[in-house]
């Protein structure tokens, strides 16, 4: 149920690799691999975190436990939604605050596009996009690897009373669900993914976003309309990748279209903004 009485996410304090945040009610230190500046908040404020994520070689990591204790998961509200929040073992919450500007650009553009559109939504994560995507009135089909991310999906629609029921959820390797979309005929009016550099799929598919990524936007572009208007957005936190090569990517695939790429930042309440990966849209006018 949604509940306007849960708090919102501000991002204090970034430097020396981590950033200080406040998740809801409790504030958290997490990994900041582009914050190689200071930090502007006195160092009082970092030492009253209730918890800081370390992480180790592997990647996965530990919360060590500064001052207070942290629940199993709790509610927070961002981006016009209520946020299951929950800490695992990547140092993720379940949430990306970067994609504000995505979310917020679905909701705008998906109502010119006529009524009842289709929407994909791949590597589609805790389903905020999709919420979103619905929210403006798309029937959408999100797409995770994750059982569980699909499961946190659910939890956040359930937590929002005014995003209809119009979302499809969906456990499958990526590629092989395009694959499948495509025998079908299945077509969408936008597509959104967000890749991770490497991962694997629900069967254990390896996914290496070098190797496959103008593989997968092939098939995006041939599941999109053949008329009409149309988007693809695609974010990426992959090094090397620039939003110039992004535009070029979605050029070369897509073919003409209006493009905006640009870095994907979060604001801090010191004034300063934190590079937080690239997105580049393609919409065909």
């Amino acid at each position: 149920m949604k509940n306007n009485n849960v708090l919102e996410y501000q991002l204090l304090d970034t430097g020396n690799f981590r950033k200080l945040e406040q998740v809801g009610e409790w504030k958290l230190i997490r990994p900041a691999l582009n914050a190689c500046w200071q930090p502007k908040l006195a160092a009082k404020q970092w030492q009253s975190a209730d918890a800081e994520f370390l992480r180790d070689s592997s990647g996965h990591g530990k919360w060590k436990i500064m001052n207070r204790p942290l629940p199993e998961s709790w509610q927070m509200r961002w981006g016009n939604f209520n946020l299951h929040i929950k800490p695992t073992s990547f140092g993720h919450l379940g949430f990306f605050a970067e994609q504000y500007a995505n979310w917020e650009f679905f909701e705008k553009i998906i109502p010119t596009l006529g009524k009842n559109v289709k929407t994909l939504n791949l590597f589609a994560y805790s389903g905020i996009g999709s919420m979103a995507m619905a929210r403006a009135g798309a029937l959408v089909s999100h797409l995770d690897a994750s059982r569980g991310m699909v499961e946190w999906g659910r939890i956040n629609q359930s937590m929002n009373d005014d995003v209809p029921d119009r979302i499809r959820w969906i456990v499958d390797d990526v590629n092989k669900f395009c694959k499948r979309e495509l025998r079908r005929g299945n077509l969408y009016r936008g597509i959104a993914l967000d890749p991770p550099s490497f991962g694997r799929g629900s069967a254990g598919q390896l996914w290496k976003i070098d190797d496959q990524i103008i593989e997968l936007l092939s098939m995006c572009r041939d599941l999109l309309e053949k008329d009409g208007n149309a988007f693809v957005t695609l974010s990426c936190h992959s090094p090397g990748f620039t939003p110039l090569g992004l535009e070029r990517l979605l050029e070369s695939v897509l073919g003409p279209g209006k493009i905006d790429s640009r870095e994907m930042t979060i604001p801090e309440t010191t004034g300063r903004v934190l590079p937080a990966g690239i997105t580049s849209t393609w919409q065909r006018m």
